[in-house]
C-alpha cells in the first residue's frame, strides 16, 4: 500500500477547521518566526499558508522573537542563521503556545509520556502516528529501526516508538552494516536525507516504510528510499507527498489544540 499523504492531510485539515470554527475566537493565529529566508524555507512557508487557510487558521508572519501575546501558537522556521543561538529561540517559545513541541519545557514533556501521554507530539511523529492508524497497524513488540538521530525526526519519532511498546533501534552513519540492521525490521522510519540509499534487497518483504528523509538532487525532491522499495513493502510513503503534507497538516491540529487548552486554563 502507497500512503497518499495528501489525502490524509486534507482530511485532518478538515477535522481541524471545524473544531477551530466551534472556538469563541476566530481565526486560530498561528504566528511565525523565519529570519532566515531561503528558496526552501519559501517553499515551507508557502505550504503552510494553504494548508491554515484549509484548516481555518490565520498564518501570520512576525518579525520579532518576541513573540506576539495575541497569538494562540508560534513556530520558528529553522534553520536559522549562524549568528543566532538556536536553542536560546526555541527556549523563548511559551510552552502553552508551542505547536512545534522544540522548546526545551515542551520536548521534555513529550518525552516523558507513556501510553498516556496528553501533552502535545510533535508534528512528525503525530504524522508517524496518522499513517500507522490509517493502516491499522500497531507497533507493539515490533522490530522498529529508526535511522538518524536529528532532533526534528529521529529523536522524537524513536522516543514514542519506544513509548508505545516497540522495539527500537537508532541507526546513524556511524552503526556499520545498515543491510544487517534493516533486514529484519518491521517499521522503518528514515530521516536521513540521504537520496535513495535504502533499496530494495536491504529490506524484508512485509516491511512498512515511513520515509521522513528529504533531499534534492538534480532538481528533483527524493526520499530515502528508493521508490522500488515499495513492491516489497506492506507500506510505503512516497516523497513528496508522503510525510511532508500529513506533518504540515499536524502543526495547525496542535495549533488548535492549544488555542482549545487556552480557554479551559
Amino acid at each position: 500500500m502507497i500512503i497518499d499523504g495528501r489525502a490524509i492531510a486534507k482530511e485532518i485539515l478538515a477535522r481541524t477547521k471545524l473544531r477551530a470554527e466551534k472556538l469563541p475566537h476566530r481565526p486560530i493565529v498561528l504566528a511565525y518566526v523565519a529570519p532566515d529566508e531561503t528558496p526552501a524555507t519559501r517553499s515551507y512557508l508557502k505550504i503552510k499558508a494553504k494548508s491554515a487557510e484549509e484548516a481555518g487558521c490565520d498564518f501570520r508572519e512576525t518579525n520579532s522573537t518576541e513573540f506576539p501575546s495575541d497569538a494562540d501558537a508560534v513556530i520558528v522556521q529553522l534553520p536559522l542563521p549562524l549568528e543566532m543561538n538556536t536553542e536560546e529561540v526555541l527556549n523563548a517559545i511559551p510552552v502553552e503556545k508551542d505547536a512545534d513541541v522544540l522548546s526545551s519545557v515542551a520536548r521534555a514533556a513529550f518525552e516523558s509520556g507513556g501510553l498516556r501521554n496528553p501533552h502535545l507530539l510533535p508534528p512528525v511523529v503525530a504524522a508517524v502516528k496518522h499513517i500507522l492508524e490509517f493502516a491499522q497497524m500497531s507497533v507493539a513488540l515490533k522490530n522498529a529501526v529508526v535511522i538518524g538521530e536529528g532532533f526534528l525526526v529521529g529523536k522524537p519519532v524513536a522516543t514514542w516508538l519506544k513509548n508505545q511498546g516497540a522495539e527500537v533501534i537508532v541507526a546513524t552513519k556511524d552503526s556499520g552494516d545498515l543491510s544487517s540492521i534493516l533486514a529484519t525490521a518491521d517499521i522503518i522510519v528514515s530521516g536521513a536525507g540521504s537520496p535513495h540509499f535504502i533499496t530494495p534487497d536491504m529490506i524484508k518483504e512485509g516491511v512498512v516504510i515511513i520515509d521522513a528523509g528529504t533531499s534534492e538532487s538534480n532538481g528533483t525532491l527524493k526520499g530515502d528510499a528508493d521508490p522500488a522499495c515499495a513492491a516489497k513493502c506492506s507500506m510505503f510513503t512516497p516523497v513528496p507527498g508522503g510525510v511532508g503534507p500529513i506533518a504540515v497538516a499536524c502543526l495547525f491540529e496542535n495549533a488548535v489544540t492549544l488555542a482549545e487548552r487556552s480557554l479551559t486554563g
